[in-house]
């Protein structure tokens, strides 16, 4: 296994609400991948999260599809999920194994659709998995933030962290798996329930729980 599709922040810090958008910055959002790469039998690998930010240290962006390597990459079920970066960008979903990369699954190998409405995925990145946008708070002030009042308005579509889908919404739309549509918000909590645009500020409150796509380098 070499990517780990999706993980939870609250399986990490057991608040409840998950971490909102503060992951501890890159670094800390590449440690938890490594946590949980070491817990699901694969701490020999480097795990970086596919996520971009706006700041480097020396004030360049950094990109998602620079931190992760070249691929190949498959799940935790051994399936393939992509060739290498071309595959990871030649369309909606990656060019991989159906049965994976319809509907990713989660390091324990579980598609993330059985656990609820669970599809949104952070990245803060574009469709070419690159900085979407370079104001701070599309990225929660580069993942530090877990302010609500960071990264959106509260309203679907008018914040500006953008999320990717680990399934497709339906068979016409939501079908983009690194970038498809605008958070809420930075803040803490998760909503599993099918309910369309939902409600609130919180990072997972148009369909998710605060999960990161990881992969080993």
């Amino acid at each position: 296994m070499n990517a780990l599709w999706t993980l939870s922040g609250d399986s990490i810090s057991n608040m409840g609400g998950g971490m909102g958008g503060n992951f501890g910055g890159l670094a800390g959002a590449d440690a938890i991948c490594q946590t949980i790469g070491a817990a699901t039998g694969h701490g020999d690998r480097v795990w970086r999260a596919f996520l971009s930010a706006t700041n480097d240290g020396a004030g360049s962006p950094v990109h998602a599809i620079d931190r992760v390597g070249a691929g190949p990459w498959h799940d935790a079920n051994g399936r393939l999920v992509a060739t290498g970066k071309a595959g990871l960008l030649s369309g909606n979903r990656p060019d991989g194994d159906d049965q994976s990369t319809s509907d990713l699954p989660d390091e324990c190998g579980v598609p993330l659709s059985l656990l609820g409405d669970a599809h949104d995925i952070v990245t803060g990145s574009n469709q070419s998995g690159q900085l979407s946008n370079t104001d701070p708070e599309s990225t929660c002030n580069d993942w530090t933030s877990s302010e609500g009042s960071v990264g959106g308005d509260g309203s679907f579509g008018g914040g500006l962290v953008r999320a990717g889908h680990s399934f497709p919404r339906s068979a016409s739309s939501g079908l983009n798996w690194l970038s498809d549509h605008q958070l809420r918000g930075c803040g803490k909590g998760a909503n599993l329930l099918q309910n369309g645009s939902g409600e609130g500020s919180c990072i997972g409150c148009t369909g998710g729980y605060g999960a990161l796509y990881c992969f080993a380098q």
